[in-house]
């Protein structure tokens, strides 16, 4: 699969864990701790893998754009 393939998939799938952090934290006292432990905690190991895929996917931009030929 091409990595903008890739990218297509990866970007709403990071939207949606980004918005499932921000939301548990906004009601982290309406919910149960089991229910906050697997949103938050899980949902947030799931978002820093997907950033670090983001990342490596998009190194090549990165290295061009942060850090210029001499």
């Amino acid at each position: 699969m091409k990595r903008n393939n890739v990218l297509k998939i990866l970007n709403p799938v990071l939207l949606v864990f980004f918005i499932n952090q921000a939301i548990t934290v906004l009601f982290r006292d309406d919910l149960s701790f089991k229910v906050f432990g697997i949103f938050h905690k899980a949902g947030g190991a799931i978002l820093l893998s997907l950033i670090a895929l983001h990342i490596i996917l998009n190194f090549n931009w990165i290295k061009a754009s942060y850090f210029p030929r001499r």
